[in-house]
């Protein structure tokens, strides 16, 4: 009878047969952060204590399970953002008037997501599938959150109009930028396709920036 194998050698052999298997390992890596979904944590293991809300905070700030409609949010501040002048607004009604026409095509771009849904499966309206619509197209409000922020934190620190119109608006074109570049390592792309699809979210991100020189 062959001795019992020491621990360590067991759990380093029985790595490639759960490759040979198909078992993935239950932890996810986030942004370098690794949070294990089945194991708890040691008392003793405070990194992995202070990397939860760091991997939490990503996840918030990552393209979530609604991709279209965060990227979509993102692009309709922005369009929003480039017709707004300042030379008949004033900080208030801009912000009003770009918040109040965000939730009208939230409410209306969710509307068509469950009409569309019931067309297609011949379902009759309900308050739920209608709540349900709503729910999943907030990421078009959180697409729109930081170029907002950005906009209200210069309206607090005193700048002009004009400055934080165009700081929002590049707030958005930076935006863009991220979301392809997170899509190119998501793809684990090659260097020079990451940079040319890169280059895509550039190119959108200055279109806005020059509809907001056509306009003006």
């Amino acid at each position: 009878m062959e001795p019992p194998q020491p621990p360590s050698a067991t759990a380093a052999s029985a790595a490639p047969i759960a490759a040979r298997c198909g078992l993935t390992a239950p932890w996810k890596l986030a942004a370098g952060a690794y949070v294990a979904n089945n194991d708890r944590i040691a008392p003793g293991d405070t990194a992995r204590g202070r990397q939860a809300p760091l991997t939490r905070a990503l996840d918030w700030l990552g393209p979530g399970d609604n991709p279209a409609g965060l990227v979509y949010g993102t692009l309709l501040i922005g369009t929003l953002l480039a017709a707004e002048t300042a030379k008949r607004e004033t900080f208030a009604d801009t912000v009003c008037a770009v918040t109040i026409t965000l939730l009208a095509y939230w409410l209306a771009h969710s509307y068509a997501h469950a009409l569309g849904n019931r067309l297609r499966d011949a379902q009759a309206l309900t308050a739920a599938a209608l709540g349900h619509a709503i729910l999943a197209q907030r990421a078009i409000v959180k697409g729109a959150g930081a170029p907002l922020l950005v906009l209200l934190i210069c309206w607090a620190a005193g700048a002009s109009l004009t400055t934080a119109l165009s700081a929002a608006l590049w707030t958005c074109a930076g935006a863009i930028v991220y979301f392809e570049l997170v899509a190119g390592l998501r793809a684990r792309l090659r260097p020079r396709e990451l940079i040319l699809q890169t280059c895509a979210g550039t190119a959108m991100g200055l279109a806005l920036i020059a509809l907001r020189a056509l306009l003006h």
